[in-house]
Formats: structure tokens, sequence, C-alpha cells
């Protein structure tokens, strides 16, 4: 395929291709595209500032090995700087710190009364509910019972009343067997 520059005129002979008739452009593919010029730009960039030689990555290698921990130490001590100064400058008058300290104080006051109140709603929420239970064993206990005697009730009557039928056979048979002896 002959490519041409602006401003050079194009090729006489041009060979004919056969192709079948491309699809317009969709976003998906204009998408993929910038990302496929994306990857290459980002992989000429990269490689550009490889090293390019062995001695060159070792020399990488070392300046990372004292530049890590050189930065490090910085980073820390610049927070520990402006700790300090915000401690410098927060106590720095006697009125300051007695306010800093009313502060905390009053901190610790409504964590106080906070944790007074939960632990007040929990053991009423528990004490609730020991009290449902109670009621409700000893509301089963009494079903319970009056059921019991009830039943014990009704088996004494029906035990009566069978006693007294056998009472009765009993007498009968014993009349009929002295009837019957003294005949």
């Amino acid at each position: 395929m002959a490519t041409t520059t602006p401003g050079t005129a194009k090729p006489a002979s041009t060979t004919k291709r056969t192709t079948t008739r491309r699809k317009p452009a969709s976003a998906g593919s204009r998408t993929s595209k910038t990302a496929a010029s994306t990857r290459r730009t980002s992989r000429t960039a990269s490689t550009s500032t490889q090293p390019k030689t062995r001695v060159e990555h070792a020399q990488v290698i070392a300046e990372r090995v004292v530049l890590v921990p050189v930065g490090a130490s910085l980073l820390a001590r610049d927070n520990l700087v402006s700790t300090v100064k915000g401690f410098a400058t927060k106590y720095r008058t006697r009125t300051s710190f007695e306010r800093e300290l009313k502060r905390y104080e009053r901190r610790g006051v409504t964590a106080r009364n906070r944790l007074e109140r939960q632990v007040r709603r929990a053991r009423t929420r528990v004490e609730r509910e020991m009290r449902q239970r109670r009621s409700l064993v000893e509301r089963t206990m009494r079903q319970n019972r009056r059921r019991m005697n009830r039943e014990l009730t009704s088996v004494r009557r029906d035990l009566e009343k069978q006693s007294g039928a056998v009472g009765s056979r009993v007498e009968r048979l014993v009349a009929n067997a002295q009837g019957l002896l003294g005949s």
C-alpha cells in the first residue's frame, strides 16, 4: 500500500483491491481506538524512562534504596513539626490550656452521660423482659394448676360414681347370695 505525505502527488498506478464495504464507526470502535493509542503513547513514554543497560538499571535501584528512607524520614519530620506547632499554638497561654482542659472535660462528661443512659436503657429492657417472662411462667403455672385440679376433680367424681355403682352391685350380690343361702 502506498502512503503519501501532504504536498506530494498520489502515485499514478494503484492496484485495485476488492474489499467488503466498511461499516460506519461506532462509539465502541472509537473507544477501542482511543485506548489503543493511549496504550501506544504510554508504552513509548515508559520505555523512554526505563534504563537501557544493566549499569543504568543498577544505578536506578541504588538511587531508590537511598532516596526512599530519606523521603520517609523527611515526611515523618514534617508531620512531627506540624504536630508540635499545633500543640504549641493551642497551649501557648494558660487560658487556652484551661479552655482545652474544660473542652476535654465536657467531652468526657458527655461520653459518661451517654454511657450511663445506654446502661440504664439496657437495664430497664432486661428488667422488662424478665418481668414479662416471669408473668408468662406464673400464668402458665396457674393455668396448669387449674387444669390439673379440674382433671383430678372429674377423676374423683368418676371414681366415686364407679365405687358407688360397684358398692351397690356388691350389696345386691351379697343380698342375693344370702337369699339363696337362706332359702
